[in-house]
């Protein structure tokens, strides 16, 4: 009979050489897998700009370019609409409050001041009729009230005279009554005219003195209207400079339109634009200074807009001391916009990857310079030349400042 042989358990020795070979299979497999998911960018080492991580001052300040403009403008909007007839001084030129400009015509403008001084002679003639007529009927009042009082008088006297002759039985009675009546008919005459009178009176001022005030209101009417026509004369605003005159001879000028403005030269600011980066670190009365022909020239900002266009802002600055001398509207200047003060810092020098990496990483090289690794980093303020490094960096690494954009998705850049 075959006996059956029982099988041994554990293991054996060409076990343990087949657990070295697949440890070494995973490895290798390991290996292959780690290295295809980083992915790696070769480029000439030529080809990058490299800085090193320095430790310095970090001045916080930027720079900007600005335009010289005139402390102030005035606008020139037409207040009367009218044809150009004359055309007196050209773009350019200095001119002096009240110089005339242009001059207009307006044809509507004169028939309506016809027109105003018209309906003024015709109030002031019906004024002139109407006090003649007061005054006709208050003399004419005042005759009847004179009369009307010598006859009181009389009739007063003659019926004295008859009460007395009738008490010594002299006249009848008749007579009496018949002066006695005649008196007081007088009497109420004389209070009838007399109450007449002081009314033409009243009436005679309140009339004549509503006429004088509609005559007043007609006349300034006239006066405004004649002030209208010489607003028919474009005249400066103030002593300046003509900047632009959009107006020629034979144009026609709408009411309102604007047709030019004067620069005010008594004094000179500078127009800015900010990126919107620091709208919240820019602020009014800040620092700021020019160099110009190795002087340097102190500026304050006067005014800060808060309307951002096109990712930009802007900014007004005044010279608080001395300008240049040769100054003119219109000249560009790099100013030195000072936003703090000056401190310690880890600083990165500016260079084109902020705009691939938003400052979040960069590319740092490895001691020999063969390779760089992507690593985060946390970058603070900013100014003209440097980035101010908060976390990510050392001082002596250094760093790919150029463009990241070619470099695609790689976390290693291979330098040859």
């Amino acid at each position: 009979m075959d006996i059956q042989l029982e099988k041994k358990k554990g293991l054996r020795p060409k076990h343990y050489g087949y657990i070295a070979l697949g440890a070494i299979v995973l490895f290798a497999g390991w290996k292959l897998l780690f290295a295809g998911t980083t992915s790696t960018f070769r480029t000439e080492k030529g080809r990058v700009s490299i800085a090193g991580v320095v430790d310095g001052k970090f001045d916080d300040f930027i720079t900007i370019n600005g335009n010289v403009a005139p402390i102030s403008t005035i606008y020139m909007d037409a207040y009367e609409g009218g044809r150009v007839t004359e055309k007196l001084i050209e773009e350019g030129t200095m001119v002096k409050k009240g110089d005339i400009i242009l001059k207009l015509e307006n044809m509507a403008l004169y028939e309506q001041i016809l027109a105003s001084e018209s309906n003024l002679a015709l109030k002031q003639n019906d004024l002139r009729s109407t006090r003649l007529n007061f005054d006709s009927r208050l003399l004419s009042g005042r005759q009847s009230l004179a009369t009307a009082y010598y006859d009181l008088q009389r009739l007063e006297r003659n019926y004295q005279q008859n009460e007395e002759l009738y008490a010594e039985k002299l006249i009848s009675k008749e007579a009496y009554l018949l002066s006695k009546e005649n008196y007081e008919l007088a009497q109420k005459q004389h209070e009838i005219i007399s109450a007449q009178t002081a009314q033409d009176e009243q009436l005679s001022k309140t009339s004549l003195a509503g006429l004088d005030v509609d005559l007043q209101r007609m006349q300034k009417t006239l006066s405004m209207v004649y002030e209208r026509l010489d607003h028919l004369n474009v005249r400066a605003p103030a002593d300046g400079q003509l900047g632009f005159l959009d107006a020629e001879i034979g144009q026609n000028i709408t009411q309102g339109q604007r047709i030019g403005q004067v620069n005010v030269l008594t004094d000179f600011k500078i127009e800015a634009e900010i990126d919107e980066h620091y709208i919240d670190r820019v602020k009014r009365d800040l620092s700021a200074s020019l160099e110009r022909n190795g002087n340097e020239y102190p500026l304050r900002v006067r005014k800060v807009y808060p309307e951002v266009r096109n990712g930009r802002f802007r900014i007004d600055l005044v010279f608080t001391e001395n300008k240049p001398e040769t100054i003119r509207s219109g000249q560009s200047y790099n100013i030195k916009l000072q936003l703090g003060a000056s401190n310690d810092a880890l600083l990165l020098p500016k260079g084109g990857f902020f705009q691939s990496t938003g400052g979040q990483w960069v590319f740092v090289l490895s001691p020999d310079g063969t390779e760089a690794i992507k690593r985060n980093i946390r970058i603070g303020k900013q100014n003209s030349r440097y980035y101010e490094v908060l976390d990510g960096l050392q001082p002596g690494e250094k760093v790919i400042t150029s463009n990241y954009d070619s470099f695609g998705t790689a976390e290693r850049v291979v330098l040859k």
